[in-house]
């Protein structure tokens, strides 16, 4: 009988993870518990263990399609499969959005036998870590307003407020308010609004945070607004930084939990790869990287937005370099990106597949040829596929000298992994990569985004608005020009135009807008028509999710 994956999840009787920290290697004076299956682990460990850094493994993705890629399913796998092999492997992963969990995505947490648990709780409320950073945004945001209402010193344009609270919910009808209402005692009137939590600065700050003392400057930079004489104003001006350190302090630390097979996994941070750089925490990767051999880490979405700004960005600002790329593909989507119906999926379509397969040979000759990294291809293998449909993605890839491995974790488990651990295994044991950024920091910031576009995209150029083309010249002019760029865009299609599927050609990306996120370190340009606070579908998840007199969650994932 078919079981869903809550089902699944439950039905696995998890360690106590302290079992699972002594897997890892982690001493429990390191280990800060959250009930039995939960634990925060402290950052002294970094500093204080002699290991030597395992080899870092990013898995990435095709352009994402309502058909499903299960990239997290295969990273959670993949791990397990190394642990099958003999290999001490540690995986790191996103912490889920209650944005998508409760709309349209579902849960984060992986599928079928290739899961972190207890998945209930990682897709919840799991250790606060969004929550405090809900109340540090929120916090900057009260005392931003209230510094205006209580005279204004800073000469704080109204108009020019950049900073918006949050909450981690898909709610549209909180993208633009007007607050302050109700007189004079209840706040100075302005137009406002929310960005859902994990598109939050302070999400990214967190993530890429190493420590304290690094959050606590990176949060006394961030920008929340100008003065009438066009003077940027950050948290440190507010006097704000203490305060909001004060409510992050552990939400820094990385969590631990395991997989269905009892692997260790570290689950931190959750920024949107489509508007923020969609990593998981520098903290938990360079942690997995001290306890493992082998540090299966993933970045959101397709290899355009995640595994693009993972290299770019995280890498470039925490000096990573990855020994290996796994891009996971199925059938299934590829046929969709090649015209084909989400009905018709299950039914042999070569013809399809082949107009779908440049999407994935595009991402594929991204991390060979721009960035110059090892990469196998993992086809998350469907009952459905087709030999022949197999062959033909295995001959596409080989033409570019890139191998294809076939990946069955979410009805197999680690089992189902192995052959894809064993080439990830050979790519960092035998082939060396020359790893090279997409740009340089000293491009200008023009001329980064169009790198971007032409070399990962494969667009034509860049079309910058006249509001984007005033803020470009501003954040030259307050010398933030050397930042590394974070592209906003739909996730969808290699252009800025969601129904462009496939491997476009002879497009333009549109950049509406140019936001300094100094606090993260880097330049958002925001395409076509991103937002950063979601909305929820006709029928959300939210209707099928219920909890018994027990206490078990069901409808979950």
């Amino acid at each position: 009988m078919y079981k869903s994956d809550i089902e699944i999840a439950q039905s696995v009787e998890m360690k106590n993870i302290t079992e699972i920290a002594q897997t890892a290697g982690i001493e429990p004076k390191y280990l800060e518990q959250y009930g039995n299956y939960k634990a925060k682990i402290d950052l002294s460990l970094m500093k204080e263990s002699g290991k030597k850094d395992g080899k870092l493994v990013l898995v990435t993705a095709i352009t994402p399609t309502p058909a499903g890629e299960g990239k997290t399913t295969t990273t959670i796998g993949l791990a397990d499969g190394l642990r099958k092999i003999g290999k001490n492997a540690v995986v790191a992963l996103r912490e889920p959005s209650l944005g998508p969990v409760f709309g349209i995505k579902g849960g984060a947490a992986g599928g079928g036998y290739a899961q972190v648990v207890p998945m209930e709780d990682i897709n919840l409320h799991f250790t606060g870590d969004f929550h405090a950073i809900g109340a540090a945004n929120n916090l900057l945001a009260a005392m931003l307003d209230n510094h205006i209402y209580q005279g204004n010193s800073l000469n704080i344009d109204p108009r020019r407020i950049t900073w918006k609270r949050c909450v981690d919910m898909n709610d549209r009808q909180l993208r633009f308010v007007t607050d302050g209402l109700g007189g004079r005692v209840n706040g100075v009137p302005r137009e406002d609004g929310y960005d859902i939590t994990v598109a939050s600065e302070i999400m990214a700050v967190l993530c890429l945070s190493d420590s304290i003392t690094d959050l606590k400057a990176r949060l006394s930079r961030l920008i929340v607004g100008y003065t009438y004489d066009e003077k940027p104003v950050t948290a440190g001006d507010l006097k704000a930084a203490g305060a909001m350190a004060a409510l992050l302090k552990d939400a820094l630390k990385p969590n631990l939990v395991q997989t269905l097979e009892g692997t260790p996994a570290l689950v931190h941070g959750g920024p949107f790869a489509n508007i923020a750089h969609g990593c998981n925490s520098v903290t938990a990767t360079k942690m997995a990287m001290k306890l493992g051999d082998y540090a299966i880490t993933e970045a959101g979405f397709g290899a355009d937005l995640g595994a693009e700004k993972f290299l770019d960005i995280k890498c470039r600002f925490a000096g990573l370099t990855p020994s290996a790329v796994v891009i996971v593909a199925t059938v299934r989507a590829l046929k969709m990106h090649g015209g084909a119906a989400k009905s018709e999926l299950g039914e042999e379509n070569l013809e399809a597949l082949e107009k779908g397969i440049p999407n994935l040979l595009r991402h594929v000759s991204n991390i060979k040829n721009v960035y110059k990294l090892p990469s196998v291809v993992a086809v998350n293998r469907f009952p459905t596929d087709t030999d022949a449909e197999i062959e033909l993605i295995i001959d596409k890839c080989k033409e570019l000298g890139v191998n294809v491995k076939l990946s069955t974790v979410w009805a197999d488990g680690g089992n189902g992994g192995i052959e894809a651990a064993k080439e990830v295994v050979r790519l960092c044991e035998e082939e060396q990569g020359d790893f090279t950024y997409c740009y340089e920091l000293d491009d200008p910031i023009e001329d980064k985004i169009e790198s971007i576009v032409k070399k990962i995209y494969g667009g034509d150029g860049v079309i910058f608005e006249t509001n984007a083309k005033k803020q470009l010249e501003q954040i030259k002019s307050l010398g933030f020009d050397k930042l590394p760029v974070c592209m906003a865009k739909t996730q969808y299609s290699f252009s800025d135009d969601a129904s462009k599927l496939g491997a476009p050609e002879g497009f333009k990306v549109t950049v509406r807008n140019l936001k300094v996120s100094a606090g993260a370190g880097f330049v958002v340009a925001l395409t076509g028509n991103i937002m950063t606070m979601p909305g929820l579908p006709k029928a959300p998840a939210a209707e099928r999710i219920d909890v018994d007199e027990n206490g078990v969650i069901s409808g979950l994932f």
